[in-house]
């Protein structure tokens, strides 16, 4: 186990003119995560996810709850903590004046690295960075910038990286890019936790994931897993009258839920339950204006546990 946190905790209190607020921004995460993982941290703006990850990379101090990174105490030993693991925030900190190979070599140095400009060539290398690594940084392409942070995160060699929303920002032809890079972390032995609040890559990356909103952990497991949970397949309708409609189809289905406009129902078979439903409907008079059938997907996990989509939560927050 690299990482091993109980009942993290984190309240921040902001001030304006009407007085103090208090925000529960982490309330009582446990989190797992094993050597040579990707475990991803899926969930809307807001949710946590950037402050569990800050406190467990020693950057901010919990206000309870304890863990283990990396085989060292987060209290008692931050530096160990801090000297086994990279960290690459959603902002990446790249220098726009300062060139690549220079802001490697000088975070290699920092980390008391033997040989840093070694180092650096060598992470640079196996980023495809070699040919631009002494350009200044404001002349990099957003998914160039975007290696070069991982390149200052992972020079000193640790053992757990972690990823701040790493694609945010990045076209899907970087995207893609960068997923292909984080496998080749894990696959060379490099423990990875990312945040991320993109349904897509949460499936695609992670080998377990832990959904979360409003500071709390509402599902864990692999993305398959957790799918399964859910049910097979979904029927998405939009129709005229969607109360009556739930009502009229719960007993072909495992499950209806009301999503804003929306009705879903879940099913075992899709393909054989379809005509089904359609012929419910029309028996009923109940007019239909479109439908979609789908396999169940992680943003379908977010809606059995917390009553809302995952997407819309995203564009709320």
């Amino acid at each position: 186990m690299i990482i091993h946190a109980q009942e993290l905790r984190k309240t921040f209190t902001t001030r304006n003119r009407k007085g103090a607020t208090t925000v529960e921004a982490v309330r009582g995460v446990d989190l797992d995560v094993e050597r040579g993982q990707i475990f991803g941290v899926l969930g809307p703006n807001g949710a946590g996810k950037t402050t569990t990850i800050r406190i467990l990379a020693t950057l901010i101090a919990p206000d309870a709850g304890t863990a283990v990174v990396a085989g060292h105490d987060l209290r008692e030993e931050p530096a160990a903590v801090r000297a086994r693991l990279g960290y690459v925030s959603q902002a990446g900190g790249v220098e726009d004046t300062t060139t690549a190979r220079a802001q490697v070599v000088m975070a290699a140095r920092i980390h008391g690295v033997p040989d840093p400009k070694g180092a650096a060539a060598d992470v640079l290398a196996r980023f495809d960075l070699s040919e631009v690594a002494d350009r200044p940084g404001r002349t990099l392409s957003g998914g160039q910038k975007r290696r070069v942070s991982i390149a200052l995160g992972l020079v000193h060699g640790p053992p757990l990286l972690f990823l701040d929303e790493p694609t945010t920002g990045l076209d899907p032809q970087n995207r893609a890019n960068l997923w292909d890079r984080i496998r080749e972390l894990r696959d060379a032995g490099t423990s990875v936790l990312l945040s991320t609040h993109y349904l897509d890559e949460a499936d695609a990356l992670c080998d377990r994931l832990v959904i979360v909103d409003h500071g709390r952990v509402v599902a864990e497991g692999t993305p398959g897993e957790l799918k399964r949970e859910v049910s097979g397949d979904v029927v998405t309708l939009r129709l005229d009258e969607t109360a009556r409609a739930a009502e009229t189809l719960k007993p072909y289905a495992r499950e209806t839920r009301v999503d804003g406009d929306a009705l879903r129902v879940y099913v075992d078979d899709g393909e054989h339950t379809l005509p089904v439903l359609l012929r419910a409907l029309e028996e009923q008079g109940i007019g239909l204006s479109s439908i979609a059938l789908d396999r169940s997907t992680l943003d379908d996990v977010f809606l059995a546990k917390t009553g809302r989509s995952l997407r819309d939560a995203g564009a709320a927050a």
